[in-house]
């Protein structure tokens, strides 16, 4: 399937998401991919690997206005973060269910996407501070909890190296409940701090969240 919801490059960032509906030999004859790409997708088995290969693909498709760099591959830092290789630009991705979804930016970002799923309060105290869970819309608990998680998400990715307490180094400023919303969040560790803006949106049975790093 084409693309099926895009955001386009006007405020430094690009995002995709793809429908998964095609099989793994869609997406194989599509792309050429880097021996060290093909060592690592040999290492992912049954579902995943469909879901690496549309990330990759909806990658391509995005670049496809830069012609000079070909297919951009994407390779991983030593804390498993992704990189475009040979680019400055920095990316991330997310799956769930029938969907994959991509960021493209020209500052630090990250990306969630993510299905309704009822049991996600039985988690809540593990990853949401005093002040986050004070801010729930009680009406629409389940649905503001899972932007919360999607934040939460979406700025561990950023970092990129791992070892983050959802609770204790990810603080999101308090937000109210809203199909598409704002807020802004900060990742503190130790003598790190990052803040970013963060964007939310509700799409069918999804939600949608991703983090732009703040200058």
């Amino acid at each position: 399937m084409a693309l099926w919801f895009e955001k386009g490059w006007g405020n430094g960032y690009q995002l995709g998401i793809w429908k998964l509906e095609e099989p793994e030999s869609y997406f194989s004859a599509k792309l050429d991919l880097l021996p060290i790409e093909q060592e690592e997708l040999k290492k992912i088995k049954g579902r995943r690997r469909v879901e690496w290969l549309a990330s990759r693909h909806l990658i391509h498709l995005m670049l496809s206005d830069e012609p000079e760099w070909g297919r951009t591959p994407l390779v991983k830092d030593e804390f498993g973060k992704p990189h475009l290789y040979g680019t400055l630009l920095d990316l991330s991705f997310s799956h769930s269910h029938e969907f994959a979804a991509v960021i493209i930016a020209n500052k630090t970002t990250g990306i969630d996407i993510q299905k309704f799923v009822p049991r996600i309060d039985a988690i809540a105290h593990k990853f949401m501070r005093d002040e986050e869970l004070e801010s729930l819309d009680e009406n629409n608990r389940l649905e503001h909890l899972h932007l919360y998680w999607g934040a939460k998400e979406a700025l561990y990715k950023s970092y990129g190296r791992r070892q983050l307490d959802f609770k204790e180094h990810i603080i999101t400023k308090p937000f109210d409940y809203q199909l598409i919303t704002e807020s802004t969040g900060i990742v503190s560790k130790g003598d790190f701090h990052m803040e970013h803006e963060l964007f939310y949106e509700k799409i069918g049975e999804y939600f949608l969240v991703f983090s732009l790093e703040r200058f």
